[in-house]
């Protein structure tokens, strides 16, 4: 006589597909920042971090990398054309801009006499504020 048992929880699952889904990549940028593009077609250009996608490890620069996208009217006053807006570009392609001398710099992270996390700027040494 075979053993009766529930089928759905007997199944060995896959949670380690889960795990790979919600995983975060780790960026040295945060959104209200300034940076520059160091690398592709906008090399050079510097803009304000309008959103940050941490699971592809991408971030939306305003007025950088903009791309041409074919929009429908979603309310009968509204228009259906063409229209400019930024796309996400790699993290890697980016670098902070340093608060005090306004080059680009590299970030290393530094605890303060009270606790606090804070970025700071290689090149300078000086503080790099988070804008929230």
């Amino acid at each position: 006589m075979r053993v009766l048992k529930y089928r759905k929880t007997a199944k060995t699952r896959l949670h380690a597909r889960h795990a790979l889904n919600a995983k975060r990549e780790k960026l040295n940028v945060s959104k209200g920042d300034t940076v520059r593009v160091m690398r592709g077609e906008d090399k050079g250009k510097e803009g304000k971090v309008i959103r940050v996608l941490l699971k592809r490890g991408r971030v939306v620069i305003e007025g950088v990398n903009l791309v041409k996208m074919h929009r429908k009217a979603r309310t009968a006053d509204e228009q259906s054309g063409i229209v400019e807006a930024p796309a996400a570009m790699h993290a890697s392609n980016l670098m902070l801009i340093d608060a005090k001398s306004g080059e680009p710099t590299r970030t290393k992270a530094r605890i303060d006499a009270d606790g606090t996390k804070e970025r700071v700027g290689v090149r300078s040494g000086e503080p790099i504020p988070r804008v929230r």
